[in-house]
């Protein structure tokens, strides 16, 4: 291969090294920041019991978190907010993708507002499955409470968990509730297994549904609407008013054919445009209502104890669930079992006995050690 740069004639010829490497245009650039060292519990405490928003955000994601250490804190965090809980009113909002959840919330919570307290609002987003990622996009849909400063808003992945409930807000509402909020909205991601969860958490469970999309009842699991304390039918403006009246009147009809409900209130059907703020304070005078209601017979504080209980069993579960997977013995046992299956070898009921017997015999063991 010839190389003309080393022919004779060029001899005379110097290369230069170069132009010499500018320097950074910001010198700081590679110093990374130092964290900031995770506050006590103590110290988080005391800044949620301030009503302190900023501390409030960062005792929520210790909660939200998946580390041990965050974990530990965020329990004693819990314990400590416990007795200054309890006082607010829950309110669970739900309904088909579509009908105007963010929308009415913002209107709901203006209207609340109005009359004083503060609002936080937990808005359960969607996890991707593929790429577990969440846009959080609710307080773009939410823009007056999104302002508003007696408002909190707190958008969650809802992570994979059951039905896209946040795993977590249970205990957000504690930490809520103890920062003076005496009004908690739960919206979830649409109708589905979630909301069984958001309603084993708050008192007031409501269901928002459109009209002049077909079959008003088509679609709309018998079990959601069981669980309703209220149906609201949203857009009732413009020509679309008939269509939501008659979608009234199927619901009303449709509700006659359930069972009484446990707390002996009978569920209200109402038509509302969240858009256009029509309707909004009759939907809450029905909440207000049915609050006289259920704490004037008892059964406020009777379903108040019944969710705790409920929460301590769901928790056990969770937490058998992370010991067992998290096991390092039993995820390399969990691999070769799982070959076994996907080849035929054995029937995954046998296999997942087998499971459970090696980890309850190992936990034996440890126990006799």
């Amino acid at each position: 291969m010839q190389h003309p740069e080393n022919d004779e004639k060029y001899s005379g010829l110097t290369v230069n090294s170069g132009v010499a490497q500018p320097p950074s245009v910001n010198p700081y650039l590679h110093k990374r920041p130092k964290r900031k060292p995770l506050p006590t519990a103590s110290e988080l405490v005391e800044g949620i019991l301030k009503g302190d928003v900023t501390v409030l955000s960062r005792a929520v994601t210790l909660v939200e978190s998946l580390n041990h250490d965050h974990q530990a804190v965020a329990q004693e965090v819990i314990e400590k907010c416990l007795p200054h809980s309890g006082n607010s009113r829950r309110i669970g909002i739900t309904g088909v993708p579509g009908a105007g959840k963010s929308t009415s919330i913002d209107v709901f919570g203006l209207h609340v507002l109005r009359d004083g307290g503060k609002l936080a609002v937990l808005a359960i987003d969607p996890s991707s499955e593929r790429t577990k990622g969440s846009i959080l996009g609710d307080k773009t849909r939410m823009e007056k409470l999104a302002v508003h400063p007696d408002a909190f808003i707190r958008p969650s992945p809802s992570a994979g968990s059951l039905g896209g409930v946040a795993r977590k807000t249970r205990e957000t509402i504690v930490l809520c509730e103890a920062a003076g909020y005496d009004n908690i909205f739960v919206e979830t991601v649409g109708v589905g297994q979630s909301e069984t969860a958001v309603h084993s958490m708050v008192d007031f469970f409501l269901l928002i549904q459109l009209a002049g999309t077909g079959d008003e009842l088509q679609g709309i699991k018998r079990g959601i609407m069981e669980m309703a304390d209220g149906i609201v039918i949203n857009k009732a403006d413009g020509d679309n008013i008939d269509r939501a009246r008659l979608a009234q009147a199927q619901f009303r009809s449709a509700l006659h054919l359930f069972p009484p409900t446990a707390s002996g209130w009978s569920p209200e059907v109402l038509t509302y445009s969240g858009y256009f703020e029509l309707g909004i304070p009759e939907v809450w005078d029905m909440i207000d209502r049915y609050f006289d209601f259920v704490k004037s017979n008892g059964y406020f504080e009777r379903r108040r104890r019944e969710q705790s209980r409920y929460w301590m069993y769901e928790t056990i579960n969770e937490q058998l669930r992370s010991h067992f997977y998290n096991n390092p013995e039993v995820s390399r046992r969990l691999t070769a079992e799982e070959a076994d299956v996907l080849a035929n070898r054995r029937s995954s009921f046998v296999a997942a006995k087998d499971m459970l017997d090696f980890y309850f015999n190992k936990m034996n063991l440890n126990q006799n050690d």
